[in-house]
């Protein structure tokens, strides 16, 4: 027999296992459990709640029951963290009995280090931080810019000062890490930055303009100049001295100004962007963050706010809006807001049948893990790395296999599998860049994966776990399908799951290891754990 025939017959009997405990396992529940529907009905706790309700009613739309504590931990940890929640977190917290753990956990995910990891990644893909083509920061620009974007995140730096700073920096694109901004996008015309800054603190599409309209903007950036050093691949981003006479410029709301010899247009434009009165600005960053939470803005897509799709709740983004910049436009505060609402907190299972049900948050939208996140899970799952590539043979380059995904600062270090599910490019700064769409490619992969396969095989944490035995002196203590159920799906196994895993590995052949690796590989392979729910 070949080397070729075992794999292919071996990886034929993989996913024959994985097909008969799926069908044993998910085949157990007949119909949707209360894990899933809820464990009570929707309650008004703040003005989010009130405005989406009653938005709801007029339209004969119920919504959804309250979710279950496993999923809610789950998705919160997944939402905010981008990571999965470790076993005996997950524990301590079904056992916690106090009424305010949710928003307790909430305060608490919010100062995790991990909370700027995962935010660094979502404003990494929107501010195009990239090494190689078609932006070509290079590795150590990007190092720096990621260092900042992740630093202003960790310090809860307010959004008005993190846009500014972006928008007003001079200097070197080595030591001034802001001044990335203007680098990273692909060219140095002022119609080209001009439609970038409209994109990312706008939430607009500058190419839909009137050229009128377009012309008024781009004198803001008509001074921005750009030079080489003798220090390889330096630039420096600054105000072209040269250009000493008044320039006039139109604000998007067509409020004419003229700015005086001396001054820097940018910060005249940013002074204007950021002001309290304008609209653009932090209602384009309440919507962000609430399709970041929700996979989908109360104006869909969030970077196209002048689309044809229209607020489903106007009210509902108004008041965000305005929340926003009584904090002082603080991120943070949108997040707390948003997390401990009960629409946040609602289950994923419509209760009505209405069209347009899910589309004004009748429920929680459920969808696809990133890239990022899925491949972070699966190794924190079997306690293995992830191997990642880069074509640029530079400093910086290199990433030492325990480096998760969600820390990765780079657009051009990668891996297969971060491709295969949909990572962006960083190529524009669209949303829709990124895409969690289920593909055959995707499924087939999960089903017969010979890496997945390794992984599980050689899981030092899955072995760790089958040594474990429900220990009847010892309270609290559980046994390896309980403890793997906890780890891949955050939650124990129903009476009916536990009882037909037990068939399962009763079964002539397969035994307690290669019962728990077939586990494994089957609730890795479920909706449930592929999918924010």
């Amino acid at each position: 027999m070949s080397f070729r025939f075992q794999v292919v017959k071996k990886s034929l009997l993989v996913v024959v296992s994985l097909f008969v405990i799926s069908s044993v396992v998910f085949g157990a529940v007949s119909r949707p459990s209360a894990l899933f529907n809820g464990v009570g009905d929707f309650k008004t706790s703040g003005k989010i709640d009130e405005i989406v309700k009653a938005s709801l009613l007029k339209k004969d739309i119920s919504p959804a029951n309250l979710c279950s504590d496993e999923v809610f931990f789950r998705r919160l940890h997944l939402d905010v963290i981008g990571t999965l929640p470790l076993e005996e977190e997950v524990r301590r917290f079904l056992v916690n009995p106090r009424r305010n753990k949710r928003a307790t956990h909430i305060n608490m995910l919010l100062k995790r280090p991990e909370f700027a990891d995962y935010w660094s990644l979502k404003w990494c893909d929107l501010l195009r931080v990239k090494s190689e083509f078609p932006i070509n920061l290079w590795p150590n620009a990007v190092q720096a810019y990621h260092r900042w974007i992740h630093d202003s995140l960790s310090k809860n730096m307010p959004y008005d000062q993190f846009a500014r700073e972006l928008l007003t920096t001079s200097g070197s694109n080595f030591r001034y890490p802001q001044v990335n901004f203007y680098r990273a996008i692909q060219g140095q015309k002022p119609s080209t930055i001009a439609g970038a800054v409209a994109l990312n603190f706008m939430g607009v599409r500058f190419d839909k303009w009137p050229e009128s309209k377009r012309k008024g903007m781009e004198a803001f950036f008509s001074r921005v100049g750009f030079k080489g050093t003798a220090e390889w691949k330096e630039e420096i981003v600054y105000l072209d001295p040269s250009a000493v006479g008044s320039l006039k410029g139109v604000f998007p709301d067509g409020t004419k100004v003229t700015i005086k010899p001396g001054q820097d247009p940018r910060v005249v434009f940013a002074d204007w962007l950021i002001d309290g009165d304008n609209d653009w600005f932090a209602r384009n960053a309440a919507n962000r963050v609430w399709s970041w939470l929700f996979g989908t803005g109360i104006i869909d897509p969030a970077d196209d706010m002048e689309g044809p799709g229209k607020a489903v709740h106007p009210r509902l983004l108004s008041y965000l809006e305005k929340e926003f910049v009584k904090s002082d436009y603080d991120l943070k505060h949108i997040f707390r807001l948003i997390l401990n609402s009960s629409v946040y907190q609602q289950s994923s299972v419509l209760r009505t049948k209405h069209r347009d049900g899910e589309k004004m948050f009748a429920c929680y939208p459920v969808r696809q893990l990133d890239a990022e996140v899925l491949v972070d899970a699966i190794c924190q799952i079997t306690g293995t790395k992830e191997s990642y590539s880069s074509l640029i043979p530079e400093p910086f380059t290199f990433i030492p296999a325990d480096n998760r995904s969600i820390e990765l600062a780079d657009g051009s270090i990668t891996s297969p599998l971060l491709e295969m599910f949909g990572r962006p490019s960083r190529d524009s700064g669209y949303e829709s860049e990124r895409s969690n769409k289920t593909t055959e490619k995707q499924r087939l992969y999960f089903l017969n994966s010979s890496q997945i396969q390794t992984k599980i095989e050689r899981s030092w944490k899955l072995k760790a776990l089958m040594k474990r035995r429900v220990n009847k002196k010892k309270k609290g203590s559980i046994g390896a399908v309980d403890a793997i159920y906890l780890n891949v799906l955050s939650r124990y196994p129903t009476k009916a799951e536990r009882t037909a895993v037990a068939e399962y590995i009763k079964t002539p052949g397969i035994g307690s290891y290669r019962g728990a690796q077939d586990l494994v590989w089957a609730l890795i392979n479920s909706k449930e754990f592929l999918y924010r729910h």
